[in-house]
């Protein structure tokens, strides 16, 4: 097994020797004015980009209503403020020196100072596409060597070094620079996976041509797509070949099969959902004792949040197998029944006509549908009544209209003065008996 080739050594001597190169070269008296240049440029960088500019970039943003997404991004330019001053002022510098003479020797240094540093700048400000902190970190540190040794001259340098540091199995070399490859290549490809998602996920969720249900089966499959390309290429770059992991494959499939059949059983579930359109975010369900809206359609499981705050999990599994009640599957109009008695002495011509005006009095009831009252039985106590109105929006809970239009019977029955019954119990004393008036004495004897 081979670590570093013995000529890597070599290439280390050669770029130690063309770093002093460069650094002795900076004693021209050609190039001194041009360090001092630079100097000057970037004290008046950190005045003007710290003190000036980024407090109006701030007030300017507070003026403003930005979503979090523009407000994050004002926060990255205004962070670097004084290195987008120092580039600007690098530059006018190089301008200035091929103005006042033809010869390159004498804005060599701030030409290639002001290179870097714009390179330098854009890294930062695109890396925070990156959303793992520690990834963006090694892959900005990675791309800040990389392009300075490209501007100095010593990139195949360096790169014939990564290249001489492998690890050798047989056939197969892994050499530190391809994996540093790799890695740039595959955190490229899953960021433009992860930002193409985004916005494309927002467009097809905007489409209201597209249902629900399908927006979101085409979502899931667009990212499982794209994520799996970037991770199939990035390995391919390693160098890894990916034809024997067919037979593999075949061979983990058949036992994981056996351990994972809960969790391939709620991935399918979940794709039948998508493709019946049975529920879709935003439907408001009962399942069990759990009722709620669905908040979002995951791989293997339904987000569903109540009305207390509560979000459930629920396995698709579970949405297939068990009995679950869509309250605004095919339409949002829902029905509610509720049921109440009143006195035999109350006139039940007047009980429905005043059953009727309260719920049509409760803001949420629909207007535009018929409300129904109708006698359902004689009770003991009672005669009962079941009243019939429609709403369109469960996911605002029933129980507090079922409260309300409740309340409103109370009024309206108290202002009619119709009653609502309780059961009562009369007691007949027989001919003949007689009302005790001892007290009754507790036997406390024991039988000894």
């Amino acid at each position: 097994m081979e670590f570093i080739d013995p000529a890597t050594f070599n290439e280390i001597n050669a770029i130690w020797a063309q770093l002093r190169l460069h650094i002795t070269a900076l004693v021209y008296p050609s190039r001194i004015w041009q360090v001092a240049a630079l100097i000057v440029a970037f004290g008046l960088a950190h005045v003007i980009g710290r003190w000036i500019v980024a407090p109006r970039l701030s007030g300017w943003a507070r003026s403003r209503a930005l979503n979090a997404q523009q407000l994050r991004w004002v926060i990255v330019i205004r962070d670097r403020m004084r290195g987008i001053v120092f580039v600007t002022l690098a530059w006018m510098l190089v301008v200035v020196a091929a103005q006042l003479t033809p010869f390159v020797s004498y804005r060599f240094i701030v030409e290639l100072v002001a290179t870097i540093c714009t390179a330098w700048l854009a890294i930062g400000i695109f890396a925070r596409l990156i959303p793992n902190p520690l990834i963006r970190k090694l892959v900005t540190w990675a791309l800040w060597i990389g392009v300075t040794l490209h501007y100095l001259g010593l990139g195949d340098d360096a790169a014939n070094i990564l290249d001489g540091i492998a690890l050798t199995f047989g056939s197969f070399r892994l050499s530190a620079l391809t994996v540093v490859k790799a890695l740039i290549i595959t955190t490229v490809l899953l960021t433009g996976a992860r930002l193409f998602s985004r916005q494309a996920s927002g467009a097809i969720r905007r489409n209201e041509e597209i249902s629900p249900s399908m927006r979101e089966l085409i979502i899931k499959g667009m990212q499982v797509m794209l994520f799996g390309m970037a991770a199939y290429i990035g390995l391919k770059s390693l160098g890894f070949d990916l034809t024997g992991l067919a037979v593999l494959s075949g061979a983990i499939g058949v036992g994981l099969g056996f351990g994972l059949q809960k969790v391939v059983s709620n991935l399918i579930s979940g794709v039948i959902i998508l493709l019946d359109k049975s529920i879709k975010p935003g439907d408001v369900i009962s399942l069990g004792e759990t009722f709620g809206w669905i908040h979002s359609l995951g791989a293997r499981y339904v987000s569903v949040v109540t009305r207390d705050g509560k979000e459930f999990l629920i396995p698709n599994e579970d949405l297939i197998t068990g009995q679950v009640v869509n309250w605004s599957h095919s339409d949002e109009f829902v029905r509610i029944d509720l049921f109440f008695g009143t006195s035999y002495n109350d006139d039940p011509h007047l009980v429905r006509k005043v059953a009727l005006e309260a719920a049509q009095s409760v803001d949420r009831v629909l207007k535009d549908r018929r409300t129904v009252c109708h006698i359902v039985g004689f009770g003991d106590s009672s005669v009962d009544y079941i009243l019939r109105f429609w709403i369109t929006d469960p996911v605002e809970g029933l129980t507090n209209v079922r409260g309300a239009v409740y309340l409103a019977l109370w009024d309206k029955f108290k202002e009619h003065d119709i009653s609502i019954p309780f059961p009562q119990r009369e007691v007949t004393v027989l001919r003949g008996s007689t009302l005790s008036t001892q007290p009754v004495r507790e036997n406390t004897a024991h039988k000894s």
